[in-house]
């Protein structure tokens, strides 16, 4: 039987928004079969980069025009050609033309990628669960609670692991920019106990936990450990009943996407932005003094790009 998400990745894989007997292979997708089989070293793995992002023109090209152009040796250019499973270059070279001349012959059209009902969809699931979302934002007091009492935690502890650790990681630098003391934990076990009981130990009151899908085991255990120091727990998943939901003070259930192999967290990344913009707003003073601030050391040390 296949895993959870091998049926996923059999159920989601990519295919054709056309339908009908005569869809047509894009140039780009057929030289991405034609060469993702082997185990290419570097160097033929930009060749193939090259030749797919230049097709048309590539293909009419000269041993020696084509390793020019890509910056390697002649006989580079011929193993790969057998890396790929041709005689020599010009047997590969006979290939590519068929399949220039097929997208010139099909014209602009036929050298887009094909958009995907699959993507499409995944995209409507996504958009679905924003609604949802816009919809609980319809009374936005817990979250303007829930900033404040964020707010007032010196410190405060934002944990994800796993999958969850990126929108942890996302809201700690946010946070950074207008609180004092954000500790971030993205390592479960004895490393996460250790920095909960030293934020507690520290006056924290309370940690905002990330919880995606597949949810951690380590995740539920950190969370009881948090508790057991005395700290309290706002919790951002995908389920607002379950072992995880039940452990939490406060829950903000947002949908996920779950059409492809791996989810998607648009509704969550609002939510947590959501959760930012009450933090800020919970003190104005502050977040203005640390904001402007932050601005005048990005400004000394050159922090960014001047647009």
């Amino acid at each position: 039987m296949p895993s959870p998400q091998q049926a996923r990745a059999q159920a989601s894989a990519i295919t054709s928004g056309r339908t009908g007997p005569q869809t047509e292979v894009s140039p780009t997708s057929r030289l991405r079969t034609l060469f993702d089989g082997p185990r290419l070293s570097p160097g033929q793995r930009r060749i193939a980069q090259y030749l797919i992002e230049n097709i048309t023109e590539a293909a009419f090209l000269s041993i020696t025009d084509l390793a020019e152009r890509v910056g390697v040796s002649q006989p580079s250019v011929t193993r790969f050609a057998a890396a790929v499973g041709f005689s020599g270059y010009p047997a590969l070279r006979e290939r590519l033309q068929s399949i220039a001349l097929g997208a010139l012959a099909g014209g602009p059209a036929a050298a887009e990628v094909n958009r995907s009902n699959e993507l499409q969809a995944a995209v409507d699931a996504e958009i679905e669960n924003l609604e949802n979302l816009r919809r609980d934002f319809a009374d936005p007091d817990r979250v303007i609670d829930m900033g404040r009492q964020l707010s007032r935690s010196t410190p405060l502890t934002v944990l994800g692991l796993r999958i969850s650790a990126s929108l942890a990681e996302y809201f700690a630098y946010a946070a950074r920019r207008v609180h004092p003391d954000v500790r971030l934990v993205t390592r479960g076990g004895s490393v996460a106990y250790d920095a909960l009981l030293q934020s507690r130990e520290a006056g924290g009151t309370w940690v905002l936990a990330f919880s995606m899908p597949r949810h951690a085991q380590e995740t539920l255990t950190a969370v009881r450990v948090a508790h057991s120091a005395g700290l309290k727990v706002a919790l951002v998943t995908d389920l607002a009943l379950g072992p995880m939901a039940d452990e939490a003070d406060a829950t903000f259930a947002t949908g996920t996407g779950s059409r492809l192999v791996f989810d998607s967290y648009a509704a969550p990344g609002v939510m947590a932005a959501a959760l930012l913009q009450a933090m800020t707003d919970a003190g104005p003073e502050r977040t203005q003094a640390r904001l402007e601030e932050y601005e005048q050391i990005a400004e000394q040390h050159q922090f960014f790009l001047r647009e």
